[in-house]
């Protein structure tokens, strides 16, 4: 974390605390809006089977979205995990100091842009990290 100064490092640990409030509190309120809504119930009561894949469908984004939240949450935990460990801002794959403009436009970033680049390419959709 050398390469970040006092004020840059603690601007850092502000904005992925916020996130990580925020994104608790989106899936809390996903979760009650899924609760609210059961489109179970809703599948189980109609019977066009149009209406039972809609039904479906939305089950379906509503669970995406949570997963992709829950996930969003999990890299914003593992930066602040960096932090308190004394590795944060390095990348995992090359070991160089992520520049702090990248840090402050992704704050979780675990990888400098090219190796995230060469990541992305070789996984495809299970890229974890921008």
């Amino acid at each position: 974390m050398s390469h970040l100064s006092d004020e840059q490092l603690a601007e850092l640990k502000q904005t992925l605390e916020v996130q990580r409030m925020q994104l608790r509190q989106d899936i809390r309120d996903e979760l009650l809006r899924s609760d609210d809504e059961q489109y179970g119930e809703l599948a189980g009561q109609v019977h066009d089977t149009g209406d039972e894949s809609v039904a479906d469908l939305l089950s379906d984004i509503n669970s995406a979205v949570i997963g992709q939240s829950i996930k969003a949450l999990r890299e914003v935990e593992a930066a602040q995990e960096r932090i308190r460990e004394g590795y944060y801002g390095r990348c995992e794959d090359c070991e160089v100091d992520i520049p702090y403009e990248r840090l402050r436009a992704y704050p979780s970033a675990r990888r400098c842009l090219a190796d995230q680049e060469r990541y992305e390419k070789l996984h495809g959709e299970e890229t974890s990290s921008i």
